[in-house]
């Protein structure tokens, strides 16, 4: 099988100064992408700026014959969005790729998250791939191509302690991603999300010591594949990690059709209405909201 290039194809990689970032940046460009590196160089926590990151990828993509540009703007404000979606019109000429990957970290329970921490989270993860989606996504339409990767997690899927914002903007980039997908299809845009595992410094603190290989570049494959023009997917959720790279899917049960419902009834039937065993995936693209309408409305006329 011939290698997968991204010859004169244009790449933005937020949060690509440092681990996963750096490593889908590196790949990228070593299959020919031009890159923009965004990252403004902060702590884990969000806090302070550093150019140093996105500059020591951007050198390290030119030693190897490589081209790449640092922007070090925050995903966190939308003029700071629209910056980075610029740098690669005005050093490029064009987005083809865009990799929403910058995140941080601020940890506390639910009894006491504060405002500030929440808030600051969402700020990054969530309203940040809008923040990015939002300028680049009419780029790519007009163009007629696009691959946007966005960001989520295990936590955004199944939840974590401590860690209640990280959580919910990690669920609603699934959301985002699903709703381009769905508005791109028309226009060549594609639009999913990676879940990915890796030990970078977001692990600090935690005892990896029996952890099996979970290098970022265990993980870069993935999201290269979901960026190349051979992506055959859209709306969809790809987990990769220690070597593992699988599909998540929303699922419902069958379910239970009453023409009418009392609380009691739930519980009579609350078996049967979480029985797993046909389980209904409707896909995102073409339309899984009007699927999910249409089959519950076929069961409530097959009992009228």
């Amino acid at each position: 099988m011939p290698d997968l290039r991204f010859d004169d194809r244009v790449a933005v990689v937020t949060g690509g100064g440092r681990g996963l970032g750096r490593s889908y940046a590196l790949l990228l460009a070593s299959r020919g992408a031009k890159v923009v590196v965004n990252d403004p160089g902060a702590s884990l926590t969000g806090d302070g700026a550093d150019g140093g990151p996105a500059h020591e990828v951007v050198a390290e993509i030119t030693d190897m014959g490589g081209s790449a540009v640092a922007c070090t703007a925050s995903v966190a404000t939308p003029d700071g969005g629209k910056a980075i979606v610029d740098a690669a019109l005005e050093s490029y000429g064009r987005c083809d790729i865009l990799v929403h990957n910058a995140g941080i970290v601020r940890r506390g329970s639910l009894q006491e998250l504060s405002q500030e921490d929440f808030d600051a989270v969402i700020d990054v993860h969530l309203r940040g791939a809008y923040h990015v989606v939002r300028p680049a996504f009419p780029v790519m339409c007009e163009a007629g191509y696009g691959r946007i990767v966005l960001t989520s997690s295990i936590g955004g899927l199944y939840g974590n302690h401590g860690v209640a914002n990280y959580a919910a903007a990690k669920a609603g980039i699934i959301g985002l991603s699903n709703v381009a997908a769905l508005e791109g299809e028309a226009h060549g845009v594609k639009s999913n999300v990676i879940v990915p595992g890796a030990v970078t410094r977001m692990a600090a603190g935690l005892d990896t010591s029996a952890y099996p290989p979970m290098e970022p570049e265990l993980v870069a494959p993935a999201v290269g594949w979901l960026a190349h023009e051979s992506c055959s997917i859209t709306g969809e959720i790809l987990a990769a990690i220690a070597g593992r790279i699988a599909r998540i899917v929303v699922a419902e049960t069958p379910g239970v059709h009453r023409p009418s419902w009392t609380i009691e009834e739930v519980g009579e039937h609350i078996d049967a209405i979480r029985d797993t065993k046909d389980l209904l995936i409707f896909p995102v693209v073409p339309d899984a909201h009007a699927k999910h309408i249409g089959y519950s409305f076929a069961m409530a006329a097959s009992h009228g």
